[in-house]
C-alpha cells in the first residue's frame, strides 16, 4: 500500500465536516490533525470526530512537520492569513471560497503558491458531479454546437426570515458582497467549466429584502434547526445583498447569458439550475436532481439521461463512481474534488495540468464577483480584466 498523506483540517463546522469526511473515503488520506477556536473545543471536536491531534491556535497545526496539506474551511476573512502562512510553511492548501477578500489577496497566494511549488486548490465541488462533466464533453466534442444562450440560478431559502442570521451577512467576515460571492460564485465558476468560454463583462442589478436582520445573542450553527425565541437577538443593519441577477457576456460575441441568485426563495433549499442552448440542442441540469440531465431538440423528441457509467462518455465516467440507478450527491462531488488533488499530491499527474480548480480559479471568480459588485454600485456594464 501507498504511504498515507497526513492532512489537517482548520475548522469543523459545515464545510469542515464534509471536508473530513470525503477524505476518509479516499482511503490514503489521513486526517490527522484538527484545529478550532480554542483549545477546548478542539479537543472535543477532535474527540467527537476520531482525530488524534487537536490544536486550539491553526498555526501550531501548520507548523506540524507531520502535516502536508492543510484544509482551511474557516470564515472568509481568515482564508487569505491561513493560506498564506501555510505556503509559507510549504504545505499543500486546500481553500474553501472565497480564496480571499480581494483580489489583491488572491493574486498574492497565486505567486506564493508558484514560489513555493505547493499544490493549491479552491473548493468549486460542483464541478465534480458526473452530469456536469458530461455536460462539458458534451460541448467539448461539438454536440450542442455553437452556444447561443446559458441561463442559470442558485436559489436558496435559508435566509428566508429576518430572524434568519449568520456570520456570511456581516461584510467584516465575509466580505462586501453575499449572494454572490457566496454561492453566486459557484454557479459562475461552473458556466465557466461547462461551456469552456470566459465571462468578460457583467451588469447586475441586487436586491436585499431583510435591511435589518435578528442576530441571535447566542452563536447558531449554519442551518440550524432551532427556532429564535422573543427578545433573544439584537438588530443588526444588513448591507450585503440577498438576491442578484447579472447579465453575463463572454469572450464568444454571439453567446448571452443570465443568471439569478437568492437566498430568500422559500421551498428552494440549495437548487443550482443550468441551461444552455446552442445550434443543434440544448441541456438542463438542476443540482436537487443531480442524476438526470434533460437534453431538448427542435425536430424530435427531447431526451433524459440518467447517470450511468455505461451512457455517459468514457472521459467522464470516472467521476460516476456507482452503476446506473444508484445515486451520487453532494457528499460524493467532494470525494472526486479531493481525488483529483491527492493523485496530484501523489505525483500521479503533472501539477502544471491540473484536474482541478486551482488558486488561479479562485482569484477569477473573486475577480468577476468584484466587477459583479461594481456593476451594482454604478449601474452599468462592467468590463471584467482578469
Amino acid at each position: 500500500m501507498s504511504k498515507e498523506i497526513r492532512t489537517g483540517i482548520i475548522g469543523s463546522g459545515f464545510v469542515g465536516l464534509i471536508h473530513i469526511e470525503a477524505l476518509r473515503r479516499l482511503g490514503y488520506v489521513d486526517v490527522a490533525a484538527l484545529a478550532e477556536i480554542d483549545e477546548d473545543r478542539a479537543k472535543q471536536k477532535a474527540d467527537q470526530l476520531g482525530i488524534p491531534k487537536a490544536y486550539g491556535d491553526w498555526r501550531d497545526l501548520i507548523e506540524d512537520e507531520e502535516i502536508e496539506a492543510v484544509h482551511i474551511c474557516t470564515a472568509n476573512f481568515l482564508h487569505f492569513e491561513m493560506a498564506k502562512k501555510a505556503l509559507l510553511a510549504k504545505k499543500h492548501v486546500i481553500c474553501e471560497k472565497p480564496l480571499g477578500m480581494n483580489s489583491k489577496e488572491t493574486s498574492t497566494l497565486i505567486n506564493l503558491a508558484k514560489k513555493k511549488e505547493c499544490i493549491n486548490a479552491v473548493g468549486f465541488n460542483v464541478r465534480f458531479y458526473p452530469l456536469v462533466q458530461h455536460m462539458r464533453t458534451m460541448i467539448q466534442r461539438g454536440e450542442l454546437g455553437d452556444i447561443f444562450t446559458v441561463r442559470g440560478s442558485y436559489l436558496q431559502d435559508w435566509l428566508f426570515y429576518d430572524t434568519d442570521y449568520n456570520w456570511r451577512v456581516d461584510p467584516e467576515l465575509s466580505g462586501p458582497s453575499r449572494a454572490i460571492a457566496d454561492i453566486g460564485s459557484h454557479l459562475l465558476d461552473l458556466i465557466q467549466f461547462v461551456t469552456t468560454l470566459k465571462i468578460t463583462e457583467v451588469f447586475s442589478d441586487f436586491g436585499t429584502m431583510h435591511p435589518i436582520r435578528k442576530k441571535p445573542l447566542e452563536v447558531r450553527e449554519t442551518y440550524t434547526k432551532e427556532k429564535i425565541e422573543a427578545l433573544e437577538y439584537e438588530e443588526k443593519r444588513i448591507g450585503t445583498e440577498d438576491y442578484a441577477s447579472v447579465l453575463l457576456g463572454f469572450n464568444s460575441n454571439n453567446t448571452k447569458g443570465l443568471i439569478t441568485v437568492s437566498q430568500v426563495d422559500a421551498g428552494r433549499k440549495n437548487q443550482i439550475f443550468l441551461e444552455i442552448s446552442g445550434s443543434k440542442k440544448t441541456v438542463c441540469w438542476n443540482s436537487e436532481t443531480p442524476n438526470e440531465l434533460w437534453i431538448g431538440y427542435r425536430d424530435k423528441p427531447n431526451q433524459l439521461l440518467l447517470k450511468d457509467p455505461n451512457l455517459i462518455f468514457p472521459e467522464t465516467a470516472e467521476f460516476a463512481n456507482y452503476p446506473g440507478g444508484h445515486n451520487e450527491g453532494f457528499p460524493d462531488t467532494f470525494k472526486q474534488l479531493f481525488r483529483k488533488v491527492y493523485e496530484c499530491v501523489k505525483g500521479n499527474y503533472k501539477r502544471e495540468e491540473p484536474q482541478f480548480p486551482t488558486f488561479t480559479d479562485g482569484h477569477k471568480e473573486v475577480v468577476l464577483c468584484e466587477g459583479i459588485l461594481r456593476s451594482s454600485q454604478e449601474k452599468q456594464w462592467i468590463k471584467i480584466e482578469y
